[in-house]
């Protein structure tokens, strides 16, 4: 199980090869997210309205190893964007995939951009 975590590494900004075109807006819920697939990758992207900001994380959890991240309550701690893992309430932060309580690995994180209409997550392949 844990080769399935090292298919997961964080993308920066600087390092996006393809934007892969992955939702419609109108696809993710407002303070939720939903899961989509780029090659074999499950990636979860969240839409925190109040902040008005797209996020995209792995969807696996490095805990349970299980894909649940995207059905994850998204909140906020100390001003940092966090979902809960809804199987152990773990937090991670959506901007850096830091654990924000626990001992688990952080999670990865993807550059997003919304462009007509359409959500983008950036990746080096």
């Amino acid at each position: 199980m844990e080769t399935l975590l090292t298919q997961y590494q964080t993308v920066s900004d600087e390092s996006v090869k393809v934007w892969f075109k992955a939702a419609s807006v109108e696809d993710i819920p407002a303070d939720g997210g939903a899961c989509v697939k780029y090659k074999d990758k499950q990636i979860a992207i969240f839409h925190f309205r109040r902040k008005q900001a797209w996020y995209a994380t792995q969807n696996l959890c490095p805990h349970k190893m299980e894909m649940v991240l995207a059905r994850g309550l998204i909140g906020e701690s100390a001003g940092i964007p966090k979902v809960a893992c809804p199987l152990h309430k773990r937090t991670f932060s959506l901007e850096t995939g830091e654990n924000l309580n626990g001992s688990e690995p952080a999670i990865a994180v993807y550059p997003v951009k919304v462009e007509n209409g359409y959500i983008y997550i950036g990746f080096e392949e």
